[in-house]
């Protein structure tokens, strides 16, 4: 007895799913090995930085996505039949369901875990020693204290309210300085509730000012993206000049290179629980001198 051949249909359909899944699963590899061999070819760490923070969960969600649905594409190389009938339609749903649930989950990776692991690679190449590219001397980087003298004030007020970051390199032979530049808490800040790096913000606004009317006391809002926690905490925005840092008498150095955060929480009876949070210990320690409950009760 002569075997039944597969429908003419089934024959191309089934071709063109091998060929398919090939072509985006080779793709989603190659999208892989061609973005870490471009930010291999930067050899400036800070641009280096910016690449990396730019496209690199961008460029993830295209290799994720490319072979998510070839894998997809697969599923209906399963034939339950040699004509079309309700397998066919079934496997066809099976399929777009699988590539919906691998896009889903590649998105929660990069968008909620991910972020965590690139902050650690972002400082790595943030914090590589530089060296001058004129000179070939080793660059050192200053201090938050011995940097006030070569950032402008406006620099500085960007600094004091987080928003923007700055670090300062200094060739001690010929010194010569390099400035560069970086969004405050790189990706965001991390999430108290869930411990993802999540928490930006949503609202500013100035609740105390100087006699001359610029700012004095900053309030940001925060919520976090993934589980909707907010919060609000307060800035100290100083003006101080660069001059009035280079009369300040040298204070005495501590080991504080591997404090990402400090934290000050207040418990009060009549404000309740206030927490703030800074950039260093002496930003914590000049908080807490001039702290004045009565201005927050």
């Amino acid at each position: 007895m002569d075997e039944i051949q597969e429908s003419p249909f089934l024959t191309a359909w089934h071709t063109g799913i091998i060929i398919g899944s090939i072509i985006f699963i080779t793709a989603g590899i190659l999208i892989y090995l061609f973005y870490n061999l471009r930010t291999s070819l930067i050899t400036d760490f800070k641009e280096k930085y910016d690449f990396i923070n730019l496209n690199e969960i961008k460029w993830y969600k295209r290799v994720f996505y490319s072979i998510g649905l070839g894998l997809g594409m697969l599923i209906n190389l399963y034939s339950a039949g040699k004509e079309v009938g309700t397998w066919f339609f079934v496997l066809l749903f099976i399929s777009f369901s699988g590539v919906t649930l691998v896009s889903y989950v590649a998105y929660l990776i990069l968008d909620y875990y991910y972020p965590t692991k690139l902050n650690m690679k972002l400082k790595k190449w943030r914090y590589m020693p530089r060296i001058n590219p004129k000179t070939g001397n080793k660059m050192r980087l200053l201090s938050e204290d011995e940097e006030d003298v070569h950032l402008k004030e406006g620099m500085q007020a960007e600094e004091n309210v987080f928003s923007i970051d700055y670090d300062v390199w200094i060739d001690e032979v010929t010194s010569e300085v390099r400035i560069d530049k970086y969004q405050g808490h790189l990706t965001a800040l991390r999430c108290g509730n869930c411990g993802f790096y999540t928490m930006r913000v949503v609202k500013e606004e100035i609740v105390e000012t100087h006699e001359d009317g610029s700012p004095r006391e900053l309030v940001k809002n925060y919520q976090c993206s993934y589980c909707k926690n907010v919060r609000a905490t307060q800035f100290h925005i100083s003006k101080k000049q660069g001059e009035d840092y280079q009369t300040e008498k040298p204070k005495v150095k501590r080991n504080t290179r591997g404090i990402e955060l400090v934290k000050v929480e207040i418990h009060s009876t009549l404000a309740g629980k206030i927490h703030y949070e800074f950039q260093s210990l002496e930003q914590a320690q000049k908080f807490m001198e001039e702290f004045d409950i009565d201005k927050v009760a």
